[in-house]
């Protein structure tokens, strides 16, 4: 996974606004999205990846949005889905070849 898919797998989940919903989740579904985002960032402006500690995370993330989302309705879905690959992708980026 290059840090250039990445960015542009970033750039397409910044263009989609924060879908509309009623769920008793939707604040823990807005953190997940806050924190996964956040790792994003920090890939995407450090050199040296994610660290141990936010590895972590975001696989703990990934399995949370997992359970939170499969009552949402499809658009909701969506977004979550792609934020899910996201943070996919960070986890595949610290991958040794």
């Amino acid at each position: 996974m290059t840090r250039q898919t990445i960015a542009t797998a970033w750039e397409h989940h910044c263009q989609d606004s924060w879908p509309q919903f009623s769920s008793p989740n939707q604040g823990q579904l807005m953190t997940l999205d806050t924190v996964i985002s956040g790792c994003v960032v920090y890939y995407l402006d450090s050199p040296d990846g994610l660290d141990d500690q936010r590895i972590a995370i975001v696989n703990d993330c990934l399995g949370d949005l997992d359970d939170l989302t499969g009552e949402l309705d499809p658009e909701s879905q969506t977004y979550f889905h792609r934020l899910r690959e996201l943070g996919e992708m960070l986890l595949k980026a610290d991958q040794p070849a």
